[in-house]
C-alpha cells in the first residue's frame, strides 16, 4: 500500500497504526461525502433518495465492500469495534435522522417522534439484508421502508391529534 503511494512504510504508520486503520479511515471519508441525505423539502423524497443511496453505497461500492469487511473484523477486535461504532456508526445515525429532523422543522413531523426508533426501522432493514442475508436491497424494498414509516408518522399524527381534542 505504501509503495503504491510512492511513501514509506513509516510515513503511513505515523498516521495509521494498523491496515484496518487506513481503510476505516478512507471509509470514514467516502461515507461523510456519499451518505448525507438530500433535502429536496420533501420528506418522501428525501428519505427515498437516501435510503437508496445507502444501499448502492453499501451493495456496490468499493468502499461498501470496505465497510462489509471492516465489519467482519470488528466481530473480533473489541477495541476497533468500538471505533468503528464511533467513528462511523454514530456519525451516520446523525445523518440519518437529517430528513427527520427537517421535516419536523418544516411541521411535516410531530415534534415527539422517537426518532432514534424510526431510524432503527427505516435503515436498519437495508443493513440487515447487507450483512445478514444478502437479499436484495432494491429500490422496491427501500420505498417499501418509506411508505412503512410514513404509514406510521401518519398514524401516530391521527392519534395525536385525536388526543389533542378530548383532553
Amino acid at each position: 500500500m505504501a509503495a503504491r503511494a510512492g511513501v514509506a512504510k513509516q510515513t503511513v504508520y505515523r498516521w495509521w497504526k494498523t491496515k484496518t486503520d487506513v481503510l476505516l479511515d478512507a471509509f470514514l471519508q467516502d461515507a461523510a461525502q456519499a451518505l448525507t441525505p438530500p433535502d429536496h423539502g420533501d420528506l418522501a423524497r428525501d428519505l427515498r433518495a437516501h435510503l437508496r443511496q445507502l444501499a448502492l453505497f453499501l451493495t456496490r461500492s468499493d468502499a461498501g465492500t470496505v465497510f462489509r469487511a471492516l465489519v467482519g473484523h470488528a466481530q473480533h477486535d473489541a477495541v476497533f469495534a468500538a471505533a468503528l461504532r464511533s467513528g462511523y456508526l454514530d456519525e451516520q445515525r446523525r445523518r440519518d435522522r437529517l430528513p427527520l429532523e427537517r421535516a419536523v422543522a418544516r411541521g411535516q413531523l410531530a415534534a415527539g417522534l422517537d426518532m432514534a426508533a424510526e431510524i432503527d426501522q427505516l435503515v436498519g432493514p437495508v443493513y440487515h439484508r447487507v450483512l445478514v442475508t444478502a437479499e436484495p436491497v432494491d429500490r422496491a424494498f427501500t420505498n417499501r421502508l418509506v411508505e412503512a414509516f410514513l404509514h406510521r408518522a401518519d398514524a401516530a399524527d391521527a392519534v395525536g391529534a385525536g388526543e389533542r381534542k378530548s383532553g
